[in-house]
């Protein structure tokens, strides 16, 4: 392990796309985190041979060996604790997760979700966008919380809906916005620059609007630093 850089563990169930912009950005230094492990619950998924070809080492917990649910959650506790890690990092991971597993990484475990918050949380959110006639769509990072999708947001960024558009197509407008802002908030968590007041989360102690709700249009960029 890394004595300089703050180790993160990766939870996967799919291809893999958000955990290779985590890779790309640690390998290019605009990330500095240590990944010490990539977890699954799926044996077959992509994002192993990933982590795999960047060297990192990987585990697969599959929940069907397990006849409970909160025995899953048990094992892959013990799996990321001893992985000794700052944050962990869902990356398409598709299990819910019990109560104590949450209360045990409250404020250090969170998610990408492919939606603007709170709206259409849970699946077939590109779907979902286009019937309902949105104009916008977009990603939001929050943190883990026992409501479903529903955690403090850290970051949002926002793309159009545009004429033609389906599922597929929206949905890979939203993937490239969520490979650049799943490493920033990483990075501003990992930097101590997150806090959560009220319910909302801070960046270096200043309030700021989310923007994707208020103001779709725009994508959030980093505010700056305080004197």
């Amino acid at each position: 392990m890394s004595a300089d850089r703050a180790g993160i563990v990766v939870l996967v169930s799919g291809r893999g796309s958000n955990l290779q912009a985590i890779i790309e950005a640690v390998r290019d230094g605009r990330l500095p985190a240590e990944i010490r492990a990539v977890i699954s619950s799926e044996p077959g998924a992509p994002a192993l041979a990933r982590a795999r070809t960047a060297g990192i080492p990987v585990h697969v917990i599959n929940h069907r060996d397990f006849p409970a649910r909160e025995q899953f959650d048990r094992a892959l506790m013990q799996r990321i604790d001893a992985c000794q890690p700052r944050l962990v990092v869902l990356a398409g991971f598709m299990r819910i997760l019990g109560k104590d597993f949450i209360d045990h990484y409250a404020g250090r475990m969170i998610n990408i979700h492919p939606s603007l918050l709170p709206a259409f949380p849970g699946l077939d959110t590109h779907a979902r966008a286009l019937q309902s006639g949105a104009k916008t769509h977009g990603a939001s990072v929050h943190f883990v919380t026992h409501e479903v999708d529903g955690g403090p947001l850290i970051v949002q960024a926002a793309v159009p809906v545009l004429e033609g558009d389906s599922p597929d197509i929206l949905a890979e407008r939203v993937l490239a916005e969520e490979h650049r802002i799943y490493p920033l908030a990483i990075g501003w968590f990992l930097d101590g620059r997150l806090s959560v007041e009220g319910g909302r989360v801070l960046l270096d102690g200043e309030k700021r609007p989310e923007q994707g709700l208020d103001r779709p249009e725009t994508t959030l960029h980093e505010a700056p630093k305080t004197a």
